[in-house]
């Protein structure tokens, strides 16, 4: 590949794919404390939080302001020891919504559901992307190449490297993603997915996943296997990051696994999400009055999950 290819340019091409998926873009210097429109109050903030209070009152417009307080408190502040506990609790609350309670105007105390995020309509969310954003922890200081957010939470996380260097390699920019993770772990503790690429070669994967665990994403709609020709890491940031298909891959294809040694949390192959919806839509159909009850099978090889 020549070398006027540079990560920059990886990472500008990225952003154009996000646009192209109806994304808003901003550059972390303009959002930093210090930016020309800041939206985080200190450096070590990661969650956007006017974005994140302004959804859940546009989301929930039913519940009263205290349930917005303890929804945006779960996502603010982690209780959980560790982060692999961390994140999975943030992911049940995402997922599943926050369970809040507040007093009624009668004096009763009410249970309710507070959504991060609205999972049935994607217009409704604030979208998000956004390059060299810098988080400090500690005395460590790092700045992602592209953090997405949804409703001002840091969602999907981008390392990317120099194509025109031949020793910038996927493999290398997993391992700046470890250092991300053992150095500055506030920034993943809402994460849902990770992503690495030399430009060549783009894939996809969790904060557990080894290197080998990191697998691309071969198909925009899933209609066939994109073109060899399409630049890949096009294909994986339309394929998982359009709007309607990233919610269902975050609310129905992550899993975490505890039952294991190592806990883990696994995230289903592009063959694997496009296959269980098209037989839930088989199935349907098939199912109503005039359906003809054949819903047909899933054909795939062993070991594929």
């Amino acid at each position: 590949m020549s070398r006027t290819f540079s990560e920059s340019t990886v990472e500008l091409a990225a952003i154009d794919y996000f646009r192209e998926l109806g994304y808003s873009y901003l550059h972390g210097e303009v959002i930093a404390p210090d930016g020309p429109a800041p939206e985080r109050a200190g450096w070590s903030d990661v969650i956007l939080e006017r974005r994140l209070r302004a959804a859940l009152t546009r989301i929930n417009p039913h519940l009263p302001i205290e349930a917005y307080e303890q929804a945006a408190r779960r996502a603010l502040v982690s209780s959980e020891p560790g982060l692999f506990q961390s994140n999975r609790a943030f992911h049940k609350a995402l997922a599943g919504g926050v369970d809040v309670e507040y007093s009624t105007p009668d004096g009763r105390i009410k249970g309710d559901k507070c959504w991060l995020v609205d999972f049935d309509n994607p217009v409704r969310n604030d979208w998000l992307v956004v390059n060299q954003m810098t988080v400090v922890e500690g005395q460590t200081k790092r700045r992602p190449d592209i953090v997405v957010f949804i409703n001002g939470i840091p969602l999907a996380l981008f390392e990317l490297k120099n194509p025109g260097d031949e020793n910038a390699t996927v493999k290398g920019a997993y391992n700046q993603l470890r250092t991300y993770i053992n150095q500055v772990p506030r920034l993943f503790h809402t994460n849902e997915l990770l992503v690495i690429s030399d430009g060549a070669e783009a894939r996809v994967g969790t904060i557990t996943s080894g290197p080998e665990r990191f697998a691309p994403w071969k198909t925009i709609d899933g209609s066939g296997l994109a073109a060899d020709d399409r630049v890949k890491l096009q294909v994986l940031v339309l394929g998982v990051f359009e709007k309607q298909r990233l919610l269902d891959l975050i609310r129905n294809f992550l899993v975490f696994d505890v039952r294991e040694t190592q806990l883990s949390k696994k995230l289903a192959g592009y063959h694997q999400f496009h296959a269980v919806n098209k037989a839930l839509e088989a199935t349907i159909r098939a199912s109503r009055p005039k359906g003809d009850r054949r819903a047909g099978v899933v054909w795939h090889t062993p070991g594929s999950g």
